[in-house]
């Protein structure tokens, strides 16, 4: 609170006033602040109930060195350093009791914490049984969703109450959380895109797509924006696709995009999309998909604008494909990691020439005795840098702003990049990465034959 609030001044000097002061006893340790600093708790909380005018001060049979912590986070909104000598638990549990968990949430999984250059293993999250990771899925507090097998087990903000869940699927191979307690879930050999609600462990919902064939849909991939859920359906017979669009909260059928049917060997039709990015800056979805036959990896970039059903942009892949893709709205651009190279290149929506829309960031290195050195690599993007594992490293790209950047022919500045590699000697290499995902401020990591997930997160961060 401001350091004189409370005071008021009259011909003689400074008088303190009481009626703006709150008196409280927590424990036997009375406490004082402002009626500002109590209404910053929101009209639900104890502390707004505190607030109001009593004969005497309140009492409160609580712990007054928790509540000392808490008072200090309505004050300032950031926990005290002095909070760390406390377990988190009874942090939360107090913050529970007092109807202030959203604030506790805010300082220590803000997204806006989040410092890519920082980035250190912290914390590893062990699962249960024999399955490694095949998918994971992240909420914007902090929450993760882990699919290993049939089973889904689920983190809350503070990663430390779990919760474990047994599907209909053989093993998930597509997850998307909707909210801390619901996700979307999908297989490429079962039919059909589960809502689940996984505090109860139950199917609220499922969703079907009807293809011509009237065989079963299995899932390819699932995506989202703000108000759209997405999935990518392949007939059971693999000759025909399509991706559906869904209210995200009626989960009713809003539209249907990219439908093809195969016919006879029309290679590039037969593709269906495995992954789909919402590029928010532009209102368009982008759908990928890459197929490995006898000429190689052939793969195809397309955008929709998903309420008139039309594509807007196609890009064919057939000169090293990428092994996996990424979009970002803060870079205004498009990411890949090439299937034959293992390096990263990069494609400006301001500039997209169809003919050749990508500029290597890395090596340049050939393929040598055709290996296919990008297979398995992932890429995501997040905030304004681009993560790219390759093997058991995690390469960190970061645009940098030059003063005097050259001009292309069309008078587009030269953009640069620059590679880092992510965390501390001791965190680099190990076992194959085969997901990255972002949630709050933190990273999450899963490994090849690892039963757990790795959390990253700023050093001095966190408890």
């Amino acid at each position: 609170m401001p350091p004189f609030e409370g005071w008021a001044t009259n011909g003689a000097g400074r008088t303190k006033t009481d009626s703006n002061i709150v008196t409280v006893d927590v424990g036997g340790q009375i406490f004082q602040t402002t009626k500002q600093t109590l209404s910053l708790a929101g009209p639900k909380s104890l502390f707004s109930r505190i607030s109001v005018s009593h004969s005497g001060p309140p009492f409160i049979d609580r712990d007054p060195e928790l509540f000392s912590v808490l008072l200090s986070l309505l004050r300032t909104g950031n926990l005290p350093s002095k909070a760390k000598a406390f377990d988190l638990q009874d942090l939360i549990s107090e913050s529970q009791f007092y109807g202030i968990e959203p604030l506790l949430l805010n300082s220590l999984s803000n997204p806006s914490q989040f410092d890519a250059f920082n980035l250190e293993k912290s914390l590893v999250l062990p699962l249960n049984g024999r399955n490694s990771p095949s998918t994971i899925a992240t909420t914007p507090c902090g929450s993760v969703h882990v699919a290993h097998g049939s089973k889904i087990t689920s983190f809350d903000w503070s990663l430390r109450t779990k919760s474990t869940i047994l599907t209909q699927f053989t093993a998930i191979d597509s997850l998307l959380a909707i909210s801390p307690s619901v996700a979307a879930a999908g297989a490429t050999d079962f039919s059909g895109l589960q809502i689940l609600d996984l505090q109860r462990g139950i199917v609220k919902e499922s969703l079907n797509w009807e293809n011509v064939t009237r065989s079963s849909s299995t899932v390819q991939a699932i995506g989202s924006s703000p108000e759209l859920l997405f999935a990518s359906f392949e007939s059971g017979r693999r000759n025909s696709n399509s991706i559906m669009v869904y209210d995200l909260q009626t989960l009713t059928p809003v539209a249907e995009v990219g439908h093809s049917e195969i016919y006879g060997a029309e290679i590039d039709s037969a593709i269906p999309a495995t992954k789909l990015n919402w590029v928010s800056g532009y209102n368009l979805l982008m759908a990928s998909g890459s197929h490995s036959g006898p000429s190689g990896v052939l793969g195809n970039i397309k955008f929709w604008d998903v309420r008139s059903g039309n594509m807007v942009w196609e890009l064919k892949e057939k000169v090293d494909c990428f092994s996996d893709i990424a979009v970002s709205d803060n870079l205004s651009g498009i990411f890949k990691v090439g299937v034959n190279t293992g390096e990263v290149y990069f494609s400006d929506f301001r500039n997209i020439d169809s003919d050749n829309p990508w500029v290597c960031l890395g090596d340049r290195r050939k393929l040598v005795n055709g290996k296919k050195e990008g297979v398995g690599y992932k890429i995501e993007s997040h905030g304004n840098q681009v993560f790219c594992s390759k093997g058991g490293n995690i390469e960190l790209w970061t645009e940098v702003v030059m003063g005097c950047s050259k001009q292309s022919e069309d008078k587009l500045e030269d953009r640069v990049f620059r590679k880092n590699l992510m965390g501390r000697v001791k965190d680099m290499g190990g076992s194959k990465i085969t997901n990255l995902a972002f949630g709050g401020n933190k990273m999450f990591v899963t490994r090849k034959d690892q039963q757990n997930v790795e959390v990253w997160q700023s050093s001095g961060r966190g408890f």
